[in-house]
């Protein structure tokens, strides 16, 4: 006799997934067309078929947990096929944007990230605690001495940011430690379930091991370049994927090298770094990357009018775009000596550098951490994708 499977529905799910750009889900009347169009979907237990299934049916328990979910990279190629015009691609986006907020804790802040209304208030919390903290610390000065030039740590200092960015930092790790946790409990769960895997366990070596093995798909974005409908998206998302990278670099080498000065008999080395320093050509080059990627990835969203972008994508396209031009604007803008300018590009770079750290376990730059993740489970557990 065959097996009772009683489904329990939530009706909640399916407004959320609507609500983040899967409003077209109903009309999925399950042809299989996106699994065979596909070009990146395994050969056994292809998606996203068995995902518009589940999500119709407000299976949240067999989506959240699922690791195929996150193979998928909204390539368009099954969304551009199906005669429906359900749109898989746009809701396997919106199930991941709902996964993401599930995992993150404080939920309170995951609902925030989610409200465009919400958007002043969280730029006002770092804006805010700078000046307050700056105020009475008297790390931040206003009328700074210019009589050597434009130095951005004199107006404010640089334990100021970083007694900022360190705990934001800290914050961010630690909600991704808690919520990947979690995650990867349930994806292999699920896979046992599913019969995606036969191992019991998850071996840390093994795991490791998985891990090497696909970061050149990953920094080569080898998977892009098998779509075909927005096969335009690979530079845009190479360009900002390195500058990302780039800056990260930079900012970590700055970091050990001014804390590290505060050992030397002169005392610590400040900027500005001169423009033949190495250094500074990575910023420069991540910096324009960054500005490049992003714009193309502006560019492209605006022009397809025919698949979901909504805040959740805007906005962290928008902060990435607005990083690398305040970065930028405020280099240029001391090179140009306008001080007042450059001090108040610099305070709103910080604001958004904040920004960045501190809620990307909310946003949708979570992606790039639970997709490597699960991507990893896949190679570990022997799945074909």
């Amino acid at each position: 006799m065959a097996e009772t499977y009683i489904i329990e529905p939530d009706l909640n799910f399916i407004k959320e997934v609507g609500a983040l750009g899967g409003e077209d889900l109903k009309k999925c009347y399950q042809c299989a067309t996106c699994s065979v169009a596909c070009p990146i979907s395994p050969e056994t237990k292809p998606f996203p078929r068995k995902e518009m299934i589940a999500a119709s049916w407000g299976l949240k328990d067999k989506l959240v947990g699922n690791s195929d979910i996150w193979l998928c990279h909204n390539c368009g190629d099954c969304s551009t096929r199906c005669p429906r015009e359900a749109k898989p691609g746009d809701v396997l986006a919106a199930i991941r944007a709902y996964t993401i907020s599930e995992y993150a804790q404080p939920k309170a802040l995951a609902r925030a990230m989610k409200n465009p209304k919400m958007l002043p208030v969280l730029l006002a919390i770092p804006a805010v605690l700078f000046l307050v903290v700056g105020k009475i610390t008297g790390l931040l000065n206003f009328t700074p001495d210019l009589s050597e030039g434009i130095k951005h740590y004199k107006f404010f200092s640089t334990w100021l940011v970083d007694m900022h960015m360190v705990p934001a930092a800290i914050f961010a790790v630690a909600v991704f430690a808690l919520s990947l946790k979690r995650f990867l409990g349930d994806i292999h769960q699920n896979a046992l379930a599913e019969g995606k895997t036969t191992k019991e366990t998850i071996e840390a070596g093994g795991f490791i091991v998985a891990f090497l093995k696909v970061i050149p798909t990953i920094l080569l974005h080898r998977k892009f370049s098998e779509c075909t409908e927005n096969k335009d998206r690979e530079i845009a998302h190479l360009l900002t994927l390195y500058g990302f990278i780039g800056l990260f670099i930079v900012t970590s080498v700055i970091f050990v090298l001014i804390y590290g000065s505060y050992l030397l008999p002169d005392g610590p080395v400040h900027g500005p770094w001169s423009q033949l320093n190495p250094i500074k050509w990575l910023a420069n080059l991540a910096g324009v990357s960054l500005i490049v990627g992003t714009s193309l990835m502006i560019k492209n969203r605006s022009s397809k009018k025919d698949q979901a972008s909504g805040y959740w994508d805007w906005y962290l396209i928008y902060l990435a775009f607005g990083l690398g031009v305040t970065g930028m604007g405020a280099q240029l803008t001391r090179l140009a000596g306008w001080a007042t300018v450059s001090f108040a590009t610099y305070y709103i770079h910080l604001i958004l550098v904040f920004s960045l750290i501190a809620y990307l376990p909310f946003s949708k730059l979570a992606h790039l951490v639970y997709r490597t993740v699960a991507m990893t489970y896949n190679e570990y557990a022997g799945r074909n994708f």
